[in-house]
């Protein structure tokens, strides 16, 4: 029994670190910074994709931070699923800012076209969280693997790996159902990536 436990304890401890180190704000900043790599002059123009993770990431999660503080929302990861579209919402108000920001300081096509990508996610994700928490760190992990892989090569396919570990983290901490995990999964590496994948033919070539 004490093993049992013992190895319980260690799943919730993997599952919790994963979770924590993979949720979205973290994952969708990465993808931002890296965002002008297909453009020339990177890595000069990571500042571009820093603006964006600002807007994108940085100043939604201090806004739900405090929303936290205040008793407002449930805890960081909005557990509550009443709670997600009003936080979504706000994430969109703050990137639709940023995209008129990095519109008017003449950002690399590739990054707007990653916000843009980001913002097809948010806004599904609003509509859908009021009636089925579909998984946000599926989503976002999904969507950085795939578009990671065909931005940076072949080489980078072990990526694809965390897709499963995310989703698996989401499953045993009883945030989501299984299915909420494949949903989300399939939402970002195929429809978002594939968003991303449209407008940078379209807006880089």
């Amino acid at each position: 029994m004490a093993i049992n436990n013992s190895a319980i304890r260690a799943k919730n401890r993997t599952a919790r670190w994963l979770t924590e180190a993979f949720q979205p704000p973290v994952v969708v900043s990465v993808q931002l910074l890296v965002s002008p790599v297909s453009q020339p002059g990177f890595p000069g123009t990571m500042g571009y994709g820093a603006l964006a993770a600002l807007f994108v990431c940085v100043l939604p999660l201090f806004v739900l931070l405090m929303l936290v503080r205040q008793g407002k929302v449930t805890d960081h990861l909005v557990s509550d699923r009443r709670q997600r579209a009003p936080v979504l919402l706000m994430a969109l108000a703050s990137i639709l800012a940023g995209l008129l920001v990095l519109t008017a300081a003449g950002a690399p096509h590739s990054v707007v076209a990653m916000v843009l990508a980001v913002v097809s996610g948010v806004v599904v994700l609003a509509g859908v969280s009021p009636f089925w928490k579909i998984s946000g760190h599926a989503a976002a992990m999904s969507s950085a693997a795939v578009i990671g892989v065909l931005m940076l090569g072949p080489v980078w396919l072990p990526l694809l790996l965390l897709i499963p570990a995310v989703g698996w983290s989401r499953v045993v901490l009883r945030a989501h159902s299984a299915a909420q995990v494949v949903a989300g999964s399939l939402f970002g590496g195929v429809v978002m990536a594939g968003i991303w994948w449209a407008l940078q033919k379209w807006m880089v070539a």
